[in-house]
């Protein structure tokens, strides 16, 4: 696990040097094209807005909410800062991986879209001569990509959800298998759909979710807005001087990393798989609009989490027995806006929701690139068996299982972005001249 994320954080480094720091000179241009109502083509399956709100909703949500909260009680307060860090270099990542997605996506007969890391591994790395390399790494990755879109994509918000509901209402925590029973037939009932449905409910849910949210961390700030400086200070010394994690520094940053990644996914490549079926028939465009994500999920969002948890002193010692993940971010919430926990249980369930629905999108594509269209019922059939699942799995397992299979992804994905990025380099160029 260690090995894999350092290789995640050298990847990110690669990546933002070798691009000159593109995240951040491009990121103006990059918030003016997902706001754009122009698309440069028609052969696709989602607008380029809905592209960015599929691949948030299965980034943006528990990740930032119980994720945060995980590593506040691993690796102390001062894991925000490195998990700030990481969404940083992250941004390079995801510009790399969506524009190969974009590049070489496949449009099928039926019109329909299938792109992702399984496809610019194997056609992009036969371009520069390592085909059999290509076939290799897009197979692994489509097996892992299936794993993952069980574990961390669906039983993990699951899990989450049903525990945010359970602390508020604690007469119901022998009903997990009913929650995860109508989880269960709300996600059918989307899935069944494909891209175009799960965009346009995720087009809807994500601004809503992410409004809500924010509007409840800027409450809590704003209430102890003089107590702003402490707690920043706080978190910006614990980064550096690790107080409550094994392994220390090296502990505190693997720990903080394994989270940011959790939270924003880049370096994993599922975002490509979205981002490959976008209108667009420029793939810089759709490579710069992916930055957007790293930066809104985790820089934004995670540290406001963050913020809410320091400010009203919910770490550390304080925290009560059998508190943890999103019921210590409820509790934060409840020091100062008593009723927001009941606003924030919806959310995740929202959150929730979203999540398994773009996961369950980003698991048929690798399946499909395995078996064709044949057997995507079985597909289907599993990925609603595991939103049952995980509603009634113990939080450590469900957590230890989506981090492997999750991390796991980076290893060919990254492989062949750093192979690909000349490629990426000369569209980038062609884009800019």
């Amino acid at each position: 696990m260690i090995v894999i994320v350092l290789f995640l954080i050298s990847g990110g480094i690669f990546f933002t040097l070798r691009f000159g720091f593109l995240n951040i000179r491009g990121f103006s241009q990059a918030i003016a094209i997902s706001l754009s109502k122009h698309n440069t083509d028609n052969s696709g399956d989602v607008s380029p807005f809905q592209a960015l709100t599929t691949a948030l909703s299965a980034t943006v949500g528990l990740g930032n909410i119980a994720g945060v909260a995980i590593a506040i009680q691993v690796g102390g307060v001062g894991s925000v800062f490195w998990m700030s860090v990481g969404a940083f270099l992250g941004m390079s990542s995801k510009f790399v991986e969506c524009s190969l997605g974009q590049q070489f996506r496949l449009i099928n007969p039926d019109g329909t879209i299938s792109g992702g890391p399984m496809y610019f591994l194997e056609t992009g790395l036969s371009k520069i001569e390592l085909a059999k390399l290509g076939k290799i790494l897009a197979v692994i990755y489509a097996v892992l990509c299936v794993g993952a879109s069980f574990g961390a994509g669906n039983m993990f918000q699951v899990n989450q959800s049903f525990a945010a509901l359970e602390a508020l209402f604690p007469s119901i925590s022998s009903y997990n298998w009913l929650f995860g029973l109508a989880i269960m037939f709300l996600v059918g009932l989307v899935i069944v759909g494909g891209i175009t449905r799960i965009g346009s409910v995720t087009s809807k849910l994500v601004p809503l979710m992410i409004g809500l949210y924010l509007l409840g961390c800027f409450w809590v700030v704003a209430v102890k807005i003089t107590e702003v400086p402490t707690a920043l200070q706080t978190i910006m010394s614990q980064a550096f001087e690790p107080i409550s994690v094994e392994g220390g520094f090296i502990g505190l940053l693997v720990t903080s990393m394994r989270r940011s990644i959790f939270s924003h996914g880049a370096g994993l490549g599922t975002a490509a798989i979205a981002h490959a079926a976008a209108k667009n028939n420029e793939p810089i465009r759709e490579g710069l609009v992916s930055m957007l994500e790293p930066f809104i999920d985790t820089i934004i969002i995670c540290n406001l989490t963050a913020l809410v948890i320091v400010l009203t002193g919910t770490y550390g010692a304080q925290i009560p027995p059998g508190i943890d993940g999103s019921k210590l971010t409820a509790l934060a919430f409840a020091q100062v806006i008593s009723w927001f926990p009941y606003v924030l249980a919806i959310i995740i369930l929202l959150f929730g929701f979203s999540t398994i629905i773009a996961w369950s999108y980003y698991g048929e594509k690798a399946w499909f690139y395995l078996f064709q269209d044949s057997n995507l019922f079985i597909y289907k059939g599993l990925f609603l068996f595991f939103v049952f699942f995980g509603a009634i799995a113990n939080l450590n397992l469900v957590v230890d299982f989506s981090d492997f299979t999750l991390l796991a992804l980076s290893i060919p994905n990254i492989i062949g972005c750093i192979l690909l990025s000349g490629i990426v380099a000369r569209e980038l160029k062609s884009f800019r001249d």
